[in-house]
């Protein structure tokens, strides 16, 4: 079966919101974390205000906090989105080039990215779909895929058109090779392993066997 003619009638995914708090309880005290542009950026808002945890942002940025109220924005004080954040006690800002130098230097824990395709066996794809009209934009997403310890996805696990982001091999261009450790869908949670991706948690009580149909890439029960 293609996965454009995969039955979704079905599935039950969960919002964004709560695919990032999932994100959020994966990450570890202590931990230095990027979250790219987009969707990523949402983790900050449910991160628990008793776990402490650095934020990054590739403009230059250490310490951020969650997303200001609405009427409390600064506007001087933006994530590399260009969307207003707020700084915990401690952070700092500093120039873009020390702030390369954090990611390329391997000081990062874990970067969160969004992305167009992820293979099952790590591949990601985020800056550029191929098309002829389509405009790239590669941002620090090479130097963060290969940088952080860790690279976390987050993204759909369909396309608009029902086709599955979770693929064999990727066909759009690469951003790294072999370098995703963990995707957060909207259907559920996968480790990157040997000979797939694991299945670490299914949303809304889904059966394994709904998920793999609907899935190009093969996957692994826990």
């Amino acid at each position: 079966m293609s996965q454009q003619s995969a039955d979704v009638s079905s599935l039950k995914p969960v919002t964004r919101n709560e695919v990032a708090a999932k994100i959020a309880s994966y990450i570890p005290e202590g931990a230095y974390v990027n979250l790219g542009i987009g969707m990523p950026t949402i983790v900050a808002n449910y991160l628990p205000a008793d776990k402490e945890i650095f934020l990054h942002s590739e403009n230059g940025i250490l310490g951020m906090g969650p997303a200001p109220a609405k009427g409390e924005e600064d506007w001087d004080l933006i994530n590399a989105g260009k969307q207003p954040v707020t700084l915990l006690t401690g952070g700092a800002y500093f120039h873009q080039a020390d702030s390369f130098a954090i990611m390329r230097g391997g000081h990062l824990d874990i970067c969160v990215l969004g992305a167009y395709q992820v293979s099952e066996s790590g591949d990601l794809a985020n800056w550029h779909t191929g098309d002829a009209d389509a405009i790239p934009a590669v941002g620090g997403a090479m130097d963060l895929a290969v940088g952080a310890n860790k690279t976390f996805v987050m993204m759909d696990h369909l396309t608009k058109e029902g086709s599955s982001k979770l693929v064999k091999n990727c066909s759009y261009p690469l951003t790294g090779v072999a370098c995703v450790a963990m995707i957060f869908t909207d259907l559920g949670v996968f480790e990157v392993v040997p000979g797939g991706l694991l299945v670490r948690e299914i949303f809304n009580n889904m059966s394994f066997e709904l998920l793999q149909s609907v899935t190009e890439a093969t996957l692994l029960k826990n």
